[in-house]
């Protein structure tokens, strides 16, 4: 499916790692903060891949336009930085998908829409990216996804040309950025967004249902 494939970028958040626990109880704790009932991590986990406004929007009904919306996201962004490593881990066969890249001597990396005010400390707290190659987020660039500059950004310090990297994600806008970057591109419908959207329509190359399932579609674009 996949030719000449010489490393593989992911999505973070729901493609790599389930952060919606931390996400949702940075959340949640504002809502207990104003002795308002607590939510149950399902109402949370399906907009965790939309990081503070998709939490806001989940906790309070707020949106960007609100005219107390960035207050409320710095506090949501501060009890997030305190709890940021506690719940979230690696997606069931992450650790062995990350283990066979390296043994197969594919470099690997991130390329997030998160700041890198989260993404740095977040990777350097986890041991499964110590063998990352590249981490882009979503600040590193002057553009977020789904435009493409992150996306070749990464390519461009991977010394590769996009065309020799494919984008593994979990959100439409992963496809669009890296169609728009000229990568194979790979839906990971087993995250957030992916989830509970007709991931079909996106246009991507590949879906995968678990994260091992992508050893098989990168079969045919190793080198030999």
């Amino acid at each position: 499916m996949f030719s000449d494939v010489r490393a593989v970028l992911f999505d973070l958040d729901g493609t790599l790692i389930d952060s919606a626990p931390d996400l949702g109880a940075a959340a949640d704790k504002m809502r207990v903060d104003r002795n308002m009932a607590s939510l149950p991590l399902e109402r949370y986990r399906p907009m965790a891949g939309a990081g503070a406004r998709g939490m806001l929007g989940i906790a309070f009904g707020m949106t960007p336009e609100h005219p107390g919306y960035d207050a409320m996201r710095e506090e949501f962004f501060v009890n997030y930085e305190n709890c940021m490593t506690q719940r979230t881990y690696a997606f069931e066969g992450v650790a062995e998908l990350i283990s066979q890249l390296r043994a197969l001597a594919l470099p690997w990396g991130v390329v997030t829409n998160k700041a890198m005010r989260f993404t740095r400390p977040l990777t350097q707290g986890m041991s499964l990216f110590e063998s990352a190659a590249v981490v882009v987020g979503g600040d590193s660039t002057p553009y977020a996804k789904p435009h493409p500059a992150p996306l070749l950004e990464a390519a461009r310090q991977l010394s590769l040309e996009p065309g020799q990297c494919i984008y593994v994600g979990d959100d439409e806008r992963d496809v669009v950025a890296g169609r728009a970057a000229g990568m194979g591109t790979v839906v990971a419908s087993y995250g957030y967004l992916g989830s509970n959207s007709d991931t079909q329509l996106w246009g991507a190359d590949a879906h995968i249902h678990a994260p091992l399932e992508l050893l098989r579609l990168l079969k045919s674009g190793l080198r030999a």
